[in-house]
Formats: C-alpha cells, sequence, structure tokens
C-alpha cells in the first residue's frame, strides 16, 4: 500500500523554524516529485515548494528564501525546513505526489501516482 505520512507540525513563535518530514512506504520518493501543500481555514490550497525526482527544486513567491525542500533516500522522506515563520504560515501542510513547474500542484490524472498524506497542522502565534 503506498502512503505518505507528514509529522513534525507544531505550535512556533514568529521568527521561529520547523522542519517537517513527509514519510513514504509502498513506493520510492526518489523517483517521483513531491510536493509541500498547505491550507488554512477559508483559503484556498497552496503549493509551496517541490523537489522534482532529479532534484530539481521549487518554492511558491510566499515562502521562497524561507523554506527549503530536501529528500533523503535512504530514508525514503522528503523534509521542508521553514525558518522565519510568519503568522500566515499558519495552515494544515501536507505532502503529496506533485508536478514541480512554476505553479505546484498535485499530480493526478492517467499515468500519474496519486499519493496525498493526511496533514500535520503548523501555527504560528505568539
Amino acid at each position: 500500500q503506498v502512503k505518505l505520512v507528514e509529522s513534525g507540525g507544531d505550535l512556533v513563535e514568529p521568527g521561529g523554524s520547523l522542519r517537517l518530514s513527509c514519510a513514504a512506504s509502498g513506493f520510492n520518493l526518489e523517483n517521483f516529485a513531491i510536493g509541500w501543500f498547505r491550507q488554512a481555514p477559508g483559503k484556498e490550497r497552496e503549493g509551496v515548494s517541490c523537489i522534482s525526482s532529479g532534484r530539481r527544486l521549487y518554492y511558491s513567491d510566499s515562502v521562497k528564501d524561507r523554506f527549503s525542500i530536501s529528500r533523503d533516500n535512504v530514508e525514503n522522506t522528503v523534509y521542508l525546513q521553514m525558518n522565519s515563520l510568519k503568522p500566515e504560515d499558519t495552515a494544515v501542510y501536507y505532502c503529496a505526489t506533485a508536478l514541480c513547474d512554476a505553479t505546484i500542484v498535485k499530480a493526478t490524472g492517467t499515468g500519474y501516482l496519486e499519493v496525498q498524506g493526511e496533514g500535520t497542522l503548523v501555527t504560528v502565534s505568539s
């Protein structure tokens, strides 16, 4: 069974840091593009970062220079290092197989492996 499980969400003060993990089972992450997405209450889902199978990295303008995505092929895990967190970063963050481009979207449709985790809550507040 293919599965993605996120962890690392927490309550953090503005300016703080968190590292989110996205652990895969049932398939090898290195063969797929993996994206991090977030959704805050009342807002649309936003693709914030993506790493391609070739390790090309993508970031939305809202997190560029603050967030960093990486992949550990041995651990079969993708990470999202989040620094200089702001209250507007508050959201449920989840990882999914994705299409990495200027706009990061979930991979859907015939021929794509569609996997998404259940998410982890990040709250940035003093």
